[in-house]
């Protein structure tokens, strides 16, 4: 259990007064509603008020912040997926979650740099609801000299998208339930207030769904073990196999197939917390300020998108993918320069450390695509 006074370390004032009436008007709720609202509350919550939180220095490092190379070697698996819809005229990369934009920008940039034919075929849709958000992508993106039309924004994912839609570090944000098993029954994880602190409070299942989530997967959490659920990534990836009229998904983050995922060494789950790029484990810290993300369920994933008609065609860990990708020429072109040769080596290391960044899994799905060439960063 975690217990922590809120009104002392939070800096978000308002949205605790919201949660704090919230909980007294309708009892506890669901660790669910309130990581959402930690998160995603219109104006309070972390990816509404936090633009910057993704750059270095903030509360978490993603692989584009790293350096422009990881978006370099994205651009080059986009171009053989182009390539292996027989290059159509119009080519949709429509990213969901891109942060502050670097990838979108380093992508692009490749594409109008590098593969001309490609980069006219190319069609850059950011899904953001937040405008602090979009605005960094506009910054972002707006480096470019790009012609009119090349980038756009949306609310939600369009509908006939045919190209790729692309996530990095999306869906293991998602508000997820807390679960923890008890001899035969699970039960599920609520907040309530005890005086001025936020505290779990154990209580029946909100929603069958959640029995039925692991029944299907045939595994559960240990006797006494707490486990997260992301029932929104179920809905998420019914979602994308709508939208994709033809085409893949290619989807990059955190996470384990289902028996590593529930293995009955996880006590206590994988729900992290990262303020200033430390990690923690207390969710009712900084609410509003620090980030939260759970360990994305690869086996529910691929299943629910196979359900939907989207066949699963490689993963990967990121360490293999840019591995084989070239990422080590980049070492190679600087070589004979032993400050940025030393500064590069580091950079990769960062990439595909498999205890960090590398350990990141890259997931292939295709609809309607038959079966071309796996892309160079999925094969063995």
């Amino acid at each position: 259990m975690t217990n922590t006074d809120f009104e002392s370390i939070t800096e978000s004032g308002p949205l605790v007064r919201e949660l704090r009436d919230r909980i007294a008007r309708g009892g506890p709720m669901t660790f669910r509603d309130f990581m959402e609202a930690a998160l995603y509350h219109p104006r309070y919550g972390y990816y509404s008020t936090t633009a910057g939180a993704t750059r270095r220095g903030g509360d978490f490092v993603t692989s584009p912040d790293v350096h422009p190379i990881f978006g370099t070697l994205v651009a080059k698996t986009l171009l053989e997926l182009w390539e292996t819809m027989a290059r159509p005229k119009r080519f949709d990369v429509v990213e969901q979650g891109a942060g502050s934009g670097l990838l979108a920008r380093d992508i692009l940039r490749w594409a109008h740099e590098r593969e001309p034919s490609f980069a006219t075929a190319l069609g850059y849709t950011l899904v953001e609801r937040s405008a602090a958000m979009r605005d960094a992508q506009e910054r972002a993106t707006a480096e470019l000299d790009l012609p009119p039309g090349t980038v756009s924004w949306a609310d939600e994912l369009p509908l006939g998208i045919e190209g790729v839609v692309l996530s990095n570090e999306l869906v293991d944000a998602f508000p997820i339930h807390r679960v923890v098993r008890r001899g035969a029954e699970l039960h599920e994880v609520y907040v309530k207030r005890d005086g001025d602190r936020f505290v779990d409070e154990l209580g029946p299942l909100s929603t069958p769904a959640l029995w039925s989530y692991f029944d299907a997967l045939g595994v559960m959490p240990g006797d006494g073990h707490y486990a997260e659920v992301n029932l929104d990534a179920i809905e998420w990836m019914r979602t994308v196999t709508r939208s994709l009229s033809r085409g893949y998904t290619l989807t990059f983050d955190y996470g384990y197939e289902a028996a590593d995922l529930y293995a009955s060494f996880r006590r206590d789950g994988t729900l992290l917390c990262f303020y200033k790029q430390s990690a923690g484990s207390d969710p009712y810290q900084r609410i509003g300020k620090q980030d939260m993300t759970a360990s994305v369920d690869f086996t529910t994933l691929k299943r629910t998108a196979e359900d939907a008609g989207l066949a699963t065609i490689a993963m990967a860990d990121q360490s293999d993918f840019l591995v084989r990708l070239g990422i080590a020429e980049s070492l190679v072109e600087v070589q004979d320069q032993m400050e940025e040769y030393f500064a590069r080596r580091r950079i990769v290391m960062d990439l595909i450390d498999p205890a960090l960044l590398g350990r990141i899994k890259v997931l292939l799905q295709g609809k309607d695509v038959g079966k071309g060439a796996l892309p160079l960063g999925f094969r063995e």
